[in-house]
């Protein structure tokens, strides 16, 4: 049996430098990753929205 988690990560661009919000998101997101990893979740999907949020779709065995 599979167990399912949805992670989002909203970005918002705040200054003028798109590069410093797009890194600060790839941050979240990494983080993201390494704290289902450590739980034994893999990352399975992502999505966008137009809305400035990342999905992250993760799976584990149970």
């Amino acid at each position: 049996m599979k167990e399912y988690k949805v992670e989002i990560v909203r970005y918002v661009q705040n200054t003028f430098d798109s590069n410093k919000a797009i890194a600060e998101a790839k941050a979240e997101a990494q983080t993201k990753l390494d704290e289902y990893a450590s739980k034994g979740y893999r990352l399975v999907s992502t999505t966008a929205s137009d809305s400035a949020t990342i999905y992250l779709f993760f799976e584990r065995d149970i």
